[in-house]
Formats: C-alpha cells, structure tokens, sequence
C-alpha cells in the first residue's frame, strides 16, 4: 500500500498547479495538499474509495516530527479541518486516518466547483502538544 502513497503524492505532482506544502513548528511538520479528484489516478482512487471528480475535493494531510538526527517520523493526531468558499459557504471535512506500515496520513473529502478558490482552517490536536492551527488556499481551476 506505501506505493500508492507514492503514487498519490506523484499525481500532485503531475497535476502541476497542486505542490505539497509544510507548516514547521519546531520539530513538528504538518504537510498538506489540495486537489480535485480527477487528478487521482484509478487505482489510487479505488484503493482509497474515492470518486474520481472535477467537483469533488481531497485534502491530505500528514504530521511528523524530527528527531534529533533530523529523521522524520509520522505522527497520530487529531484533525478538524473546515473549507469555506468565495460565497463564504462553510463545511467541516471529515478526515480519516490512513496507515500503511509506519506511514499514517489523513484523508478528507469535499465538494468543489471550480472555477473557486477554497480556505482552508485545520486545527491539529498531537498528544502532549500545544494545539496547532494551519490556514491555507487552494484555486481551483475548470
């Protein structure tokens, strides 16, 4: 299953307008990414049954922290993530958690019409941790 992970993050990749990005607090990364499903490729969308769809959204999201070394390593932790749209419309994305071996990441699913650009508010809840809030937008074009 790690491979299709891979290949999640190269079809971020390949989409072009769609790059991973990271917030660093300390030692702690939160990576995340928005894109439309259409970008996904089948197999990673049937893996992780997703809908393959130019109005339906998916956010990743991945915690690690690094070591003293500076290896990196994943995370559990609590998400709340909400997207609000340019007519200011507010919906909460529920996200769940994925495992594969040593790798936990977060999926969610949202609805889009593009041409829009979606804010998005995640609040990151790590035991032992001071709660973290991240803000980022994503465009999305037809």
């Amino acid at each position: 299953m790690k491979h299709l992970l891979v290949a999640l993050c190269l079809c971020f990749v390949a989409g072009g307008a769609h790059a991973e990005i990271a917030q660093k607090f300390g030692p702690i990364q939160i990576h995340y990414n928005a894109l439309t499903t259409d970008t996904l490729l089948p197999e990673v969308a049937r893996t992780y049954k997703i809908e393959r769809s130019k109005t339906r959204g998916l956010v990743t999201m991945s915690v690690l922290r690094q070591n003293s070394v500076g290896a990196l390593a994943p995370l559990p932790a609590r998400l709340t993530v909400y997207v609000t749209n340019l007519s200011q419309q507010l919906a909460q994305v529920p996200m769940r958690e994925i495992r594969e071996g040593t790798a936990i990441y977060y999926l969610g699913e949202f609805r889009v019409a593009p041409p829009d650009t979606l804010k998005f508010t995640a609040t990151v809840e790590i035991e032992g941790e001071p709660v973290r809030e991240i803000v980022f937008s994503q465009k999305f074009y037809k």
